[in-house]
């Protein structure tokens, strides 16, 4: 496996993902993008990349904010974050695009055999991807926010929808979930969505910390199972 910086264009911005992939040959593989939390990408999203590599697929991770363009702290991160999700999400859904296009066009990625994957910030980006009729053969989220201005519409929504939630995550309201339950029910869409229990907001990342308290915190048992079921879900996607 080999994992490098990688850099890709959306118009005239540079961005600057990360890719891993299987070197010993040229053999084509599943394709899975993975969006960053909002910190951009990370040490998180790069060891998701390799896993997902050793696993057998190419993983790109996806860069959102541009090359060399990163929140600094949290209050710095909620700006950038800030940028993407408000209003009708058109420039994450265009960087998102972008990246997709990016992994399509890699020589080793099966072109009609590819999904997106997404860690709070990044789950939403999966999701806007998705909303946005991408040909996706499926998304999955890891603790996403799940609202959004510009719902999903019957006919539009190709990728299936996997959602991993945190049953306590104070970040991600009842009535959210309900919301984004109703929409996909008229979508249409063949979703699950997943609930772990003691698991509040970004439960995969161990750089959360484990002070639940906060509403956010790393639980080991969650971030496993979770991991767990994206691995069925694509073992069912690509089959």
């Amino acid at each position: 496996m080999t994992g490098q910086a990688y850099e890709y264009q959306d118009g005239s911005t540079t961005l600057e993902g990360y890719l891993a992939t299987d070197a010993s040959g040229k053999a084509k593989r599943p394709g899975v993008l993975v969006f960053h939390e909002w910190m951009g990408v990370s040490d998180h999203e790069k060891t998701a990349c390799d896993d997902l590599a050793k696993a057998g697929y190419i993983a790109l991770a996806a860069d959102i904010f541009g090359k060399g363009d990163r929140p600094r702290n949290p209050d710095e991160a909620a700006q950038y974050a800030g940028r993407y999700r408000a209003g009708d999400r058109s420039l994450m859904r265009q960087r998102a695009a972008a990246a997709l296009a990016a992994l399509r066009a890699h020589p080793q990625c099966q072109t009609d055999k590819i999904a997106a994957i997404g860690f709070c910030f990044g789950g939403t980006t999966a999701l806007e991807l998705a909303r946005a009729g991408a040909d996706l053969k499926g998304v999955v989220t890891f603790h996403a926010n799940l609202h959004t201005e510009r719902p999903a519409t019957a006919g539009t929504l190709k990728a299936k929808v996997l959602a991993l939630h945190g049953a306590e995550d104070p970040f991600v309201p009842q009535a959210e979930v309900s919301g984004f339950l109703a929409e996909m029910r008229a979508a249409h869409a063949d979703w699950q969505f997943v609930q772990y229990c003691d698991a509040v907001h970004s439960f995969t990342n161990p750089a959360a910390g484990n002070e639940p308290h906060k509403g956010f915190a790393y639980n080991k048992r969650a971030a496993q199972r979770a991991w767990a079921a994206m691995r069925e879900f694509f073992k069912e996607l690509f089959s």
